[in-house]
């Protein structure tokens, strides 16, 4: 994954600050940010703010299956902008990002390739 420009892939995808991202859950800042250390969701600095893509919040909750992903990759070592890329990179074995595959509910195929990514 290091030949991947972590910039270009962040590029062509929509974002959000934390703070709209907290409106869209309905949650204070405080819970948000509980919200990102249970791996429910996952932020990074982004265009100089911190971030997280909108396709992690999908009517009005955190994606399905994004936590157990995350934590899976986290277990793995791979987290923050590398696990980003990761979730937001075109993945072969997939035929899609793997954040799409999970708001298509293929969260069984995501955990799978994260297997293959890690190792």
């Amino acid at each position: 994954m290091t030949d991947v420009n972590t910039e270009s892939v962040y590029a062509d995808h929509e974002w959000i600050s934390l703070k709209d991202a907290a409106g869209q859950l309905g949650v204070s800042s405080g819970r948000l940010h509980r919200l990102l250390e249970e791996r429910y969701l996952l932020s990074v600095k982004y265009s100089g703010e911190k971030q997280l893509p909108q396709a992690f919040i999908r009517n009005g909750e955190p994606l399905a299956g994004l936590r157990g992903t995350l934590t899976l990759l986290a277990d793995q070592g791979i987290d923050g902008d590398e696990a980003m890329t990761w979730l937001l990179s075109e993945d072969d074995s997939l035929g899609m990002t793997p954040v799409a595959a999970l708001a298509e509910g293929r969260k069984s195929s995501v955990r799978r390739s994260v297997q293959l990514f890690a190792v």
